[in-house]
């Protein structure tokens, strides 16, 4: 990785991620009463826990409102979610307000062209490799694994590792 992209990675504080295409493949399902269902990876779920346990904040900023999403950032401990954000760029100064950072200090992850505003902002830009081609040349990193299957894993560990933090975290789970 260019070690801009690791001095970028070595600044955050907070960690934001797109919904729909990120934490999940990006299929909307709908059950016969209408109700939204979504499947989320228990391995990005461990990675969302673990980067918040190394000291990164991390946040959820999504179009989308869902029930669903609500249920899966309680179960994570993640408290800064920004749902229904017609204006991500908007919900994202939001968020740095919250948590008195900078942009520079800040990452997101995120798919399509609704997160080019937060990508060109934030200090860290992140991206699936599923993305439109004009989403992945504006970012900092494209992931290898698909949105939905590990791909916020990745970045959790990327930003863990550029950080110094992944192995203690690693010795504390063998201890």
């Amino acid at each position: 990785m260019r070690d801009d992209v690791l001095e970028r990675m070595r600044r955050l504080r907070l960690m934001i991620f797109d919904v729909d295409g990120v934490l999940t493949d990006g299929t909307l399902y709908f059950s016969e009463t209408g109700a939204e269902l979504k499947a989320f990876n228990a391995q990005d779920g461990h990675g969302l826990k673990m980067l918040k346990e190394s000291g990164v904040e991390v946040a959820i900023l999504s179009a989308r409102r869902s029930r669903a999403v609500e249920i899966r950032a309680a179960e994570l401990g993640i408290t800064l979610v920004e749902q229904g954000a017609v204006n991500k760029s908007s919900a994202f100064e939001s968020l740095i307000g919250r948590l008195r950072t900078s942009a520079a200090a800040a990452g997101y992850m995120g798919d399509d062209w609704a997160d080019l505003p937060v990508l060109a902002r934030c200090g860290f830009a992140a991206s699936v490799p599923e993305a439109p081609e004009l989403v992945r040349e504006r970012v900092h990193h494209v992931t290898r694994a698909p949105g939905g299957r590990g791909a916020v894993r990745e970045v959790c560990e990327l930003i863990m590792r550029a950080q110094d933090t992944l192995e203690r975290l690693i010795a504390r789970q063998l201890a």
